[in-house]
């Protein structure tokens, strides 16, 4: 019999991303509830439960002070409300990818559009979703949808929304895409059916079609598990829905050659690992059941090899070594330097009579019966079988990194060294790789070589993943006029491309600055970390749009924020014309000194007075904002001294003639 574990089986990402958000809350000591469960799996809310996470049915059964997490199917607008209304701390788990779907309907709903949803009325997704817009209809099947047709239960030309909760069926989704198309003069649809979810789905039916019995793991309330099962039941005859290892029965599968697994995205790792290990159990003991008496006799008094790994029971615990029954004619000893590799671990510290263990076998003397056994050279090569595991499910590890070479970096991971290549490191092309050394990396298994105990690993593999997961967030949450802190990527003459977590944006050089500019780089260069937010953007080509320049940016604004008419300032000379001078008060913003303002005496010209670049004292005598225009004098700070000169003059003239007239 062979066993199949479908790759996209258990958590999905909204799933896992619950789940930690969950664990996190609950590590730091917080009151934490969840609203509802927080994910459909039994086994993971006793775990919480264990861990003094409580789950509560309404949001009035909150206390204030408490931490409520809402769960992965979301909420409604209302509970939401509610939730704030009790003083209570609350952290959003929902899945970004239902969390887009209640952006969607509340827009439509605003626009005027009826939300139609396909899902279970009765699953939380869908009433959360429902509940992020006035009105709506929710079917169950296209063929539902169809029936609402014939019997005219929306008009044609009623403006609609077509969404999906993010567990449905591919197969009913299209069937219902094609009526809505068919029937509605006016129609938008959405395809909102999680792709984690699809991919599962088109496995489960692969799978199913080459097996001869598939099990799927999960809990029977799910919604996504029962789908998965009647995807299952209409390509193999034999599907078993367990909630645990626990519930199969040997009986189902007599008879059976290949055997599929595959699991709910509410289902945990170590379910799935118990249900195959029990299936490989199962299956040895049908061989152990078939095997003939002769050769049950002669297993029972086989010799033991060099080299075999046996179990066996601790008999004793001596001064130099440790009694081992193996349920041979052999007397069985563990030397202590053969304990643990570690020389600071004491074997009484790790191993107590009555232990299981599993040793390895390094020397056989027949004609002593003793055999000498190594729980060292076991445990060093279980090490090496992690590896091999490692590198086949592209588990994420853990390792430090203890040296740089030429080539790239080495990794320690539980004990064994893992070179990673400089094009796996993650740094860029000539970065200070040096500057890795003594951290603490998540990286992947790439490739395991026993025979010459080499192995390779890669941090990229790693950050590709985070990344990827960073862009399907990004993709699910982003809308027009949202912020974001971006990185400056990339320069081109035409704009800057922008990385705001995973996915690049670009700013059009019109959008950089409000003063006019020839090149990006006279506003930014690579590397910044900018302020932008989104003007729009294209999720089926992956485009984004965004913009730098704000009105708190904008230089007229600022100009009206700082200054009023009456202020005495220093502006620069910039352009000299026949009529008069424009002069610039802050970067973008320039006023015009008319020729008549320019002196307190009449000049022919600007040039007369005035060169472009000098810096003068002027006052603002009237701004125009309607028009953006703004009028400067120069004679306004003169003409009071003129004043006081032509009154001087006229008293010097009437001593004169005083004088005059005494002659």
């Amino acid at each position: 019999m062979s066993i199949r574990i479908a790759e996209s089986a258990g958590f999905c990402f909204g799933v896992s991303r619950a789940v930690e958000t969950v664990e996190q809350a609950a590590g730091q000591g917080k009151q934490v509830v969840t609203l509802g469960p927080i994910i459909h799996n039994r086994h993971v809310v006793q775990k919480f439960d264990s861990m003094g996470v409580q789950v509560i049915d309404k949001p009035e059964d909150a206390a204030p002070g408490m931490t409520v997490i809402i769960r992965s199917h979301g909420v409604s607008r209302d509970v939401y409300r509610r939730l704030e209304a009790r003083g209570v701390e609350i952290i959003d788990a929902t899945c970004p990818f239902v969390k887009r779907i209640h952006s969607i309907v509340g827009k439509a709903d605003a626009a005027g559009q009826l939300p139609i949803i396909m899902g279970t009325r009765s699953h939380p997704e869908v009433e959360g979703i429902a509940g992020w817009c006035s009105r709506c209809e929710i079917f169950e099947s296209a063929e539902e949808l169809e029936n609402w047709v014939k019997a005219g239960k929306i008009s044609t030309d009623t403006p609609i929304c077509m969404v999906s909760q993010t567990t449905s069926t591919e197969i009913s989704w299209k069937k219902s895409v094609q009526i809505a198309k068919k029937v509605f003069t006016n129609v938008k649809i959405f395809d909102t059916i999680c792709k984690a979810t699809e991919s599962r789905q088109k496995e489960a039916a692969q799978l199913s079609a080459s097996s001869e019995a598939m099990i799927v793991v999960g809990d029977a309330k799910s919604s996504n598990t029962g789908r998965l099962a009647m995807i299952c039941r209409e390509k193999c005859a034999n599907v078993v829905l367990v909630d645990n290892a626990s519930e199969l029965d040997p009986g189902q599968f007599k008879g059976v050659a290949k055997v599929g697994i595959t699991a709910g995205a509410s289902t945990p790792a170590w379910i799935i690992k118990e249900v195959n290990k029990t299936m490989s159990e199962i299956i040895n003991a049908d061989a152990v059941q078939e095997e003939s008496f002769e050769a049950l006799l002669e297993q029972s008094i086989k010799t033991l090899n060099t080299g075999d790994k046996v179990m066996g029971i601790v008999t004793s615990i001596g001064n130099t070594e440790i009694q081992v029954d193996l349920g041979t004619k052999h007397a069985g000893y563990i030397p202590y330097d053969e304990v643990s590799a570690d020389p600071s671990v004491k074997p009484e510290d790790i191993l107590h009579l009555g232990d299981e263990i599993e040793v390895f076998v390094v020397r056989v003397n027949d004609q002593e019966g003793t055999v000498q056994l190594s729980k060292k050279k076991l445990d060093g090569m279980k090490i090496w079988d992690d590896m091999a595991t490692y590198a086949e499910d592209k588990t994420t590890v853990e390792g430090v990194i203890t040296e740089e070479n030429k080539g790239g970096l080495v990794a320690t991971v539980k004990g064994i060294r893992v070179f990673i290549p400089a094009s796996q490191s993650g740094v860029a092309k000539g970065g200070d790789m040096a500057a890795m050394l003594g951290k603490a990396v998540q990286l992947k298994v790439t490739e395991v070589n026993r025979a010459r105990r080499r192995v390779i690993g890669s941090i990229r593999a790693v950050n590709s993943e985070v990344r990827k997961a960073a862009q399907e967030q990004l993709w699910a949450e982003i809308e027009v006029g949202k912020k974001y802190t971006g990185t400056i990527k990339s320069l081109t003459s035409y704009g800057a491309f922008v990385d705001i977590g995973g996915v690049d944006g670009m700013v059009h050089v019109s959008e950089l600055s409000w003063n006019r500019i020839k090149t990006p780089a006279e506003v930014v260069k690579v590397g910044d970390e900018i302020e932008v937010y989104v003007i729009s953007f294209d999720a089926e080509k992956r485009k984004i749009s965004l913009g730098y320049k704000t009105a708190e940016m904008n230089p007229w604004n600022q100009f009206m924020t700082a200054y009023n008419v009456g202020d005495v300032i220093t502006a620069k000379v910039v352009k000299l014309m026949t009529f008069g001078a424009f002069a610039e008060i802050m970067p973008g913003v320039d006023g015009l000194i008319h020729i008549s303002q320019i002196a307190d005496h009449r000049i022919a010209k600007p040039e007369d007075a005035l060169t472009e670049g000098q810096e003068v004292q002027v006052k603002i005598t009237d701004v125009d904002a309607e028009n953006k225009r703004i009028s400067l004098s120069i004679r306004a700070l003169l003409e009071p001294v003129a004043e006081e000169t032509a009154e001087e003059a006229v008293e010097e003239a009437a001593e004169e003639t005083s004088e005059d007239t005494a002659e």
